[in-house]
This record gives structure tokens, C-alpha cells and sequence, in this order.
């Protein structure tokens, strides 16, 4: 469950600094989250979740 508060903080600052310095326009930012909440309702959204825990997983196991 932390993983998922850490990323939606994370995704939220990105979009924030996309709608800020990069010219991301507001309503490109509200149809992406809208395709995100379709997303999590559909059938793919188990496979999303597994593939998200494992890439983190992956970047967790990596020793500097």
C-alpha cells in the first residue's frame, strides 16, 4: 500500500511540473487521469498493478 501513496505522490508532482514548465495543458492532464481511473476499473488493471510492483521491486533490489 505504500508503493501505491509513493507513486500517486510521485505521478502528481510530475504532472504538476508538466502543467507548469512544459506546456502540458490542463485538460490533457484531466483526460490522462480519466484514463487512468478507466484503466483501474477494467480487466488489464491486475496486470498493471503486478507489472508496477515488479519494476519497483527491480529498482528496490539495485545496490550502488
Amino acid at each position: 500500500m505504500a508503493l501505491s501513496i509513493s507513486a500517486v505522490v510521485l505521478l502528481a508532482i510530475i504532472v504538476f511540473l508538466l502543467v507548469k514548465k512544459s506546456g502540458l495543458k490542463t485538460g490533457h492532464a484531466v483526460v490522462c487521469m480519466l484514463l487512468g481511473f478507466y484503466l483501474a476499473s477494467s480487466t488489464i488493471a491486475p496486470t498493471i498493478s503486478e507489472v508496477t510492483t515488479n519494476i519497483a521491486g527491480m529498482i528496490g533490489s539495485i545496490s550502488f
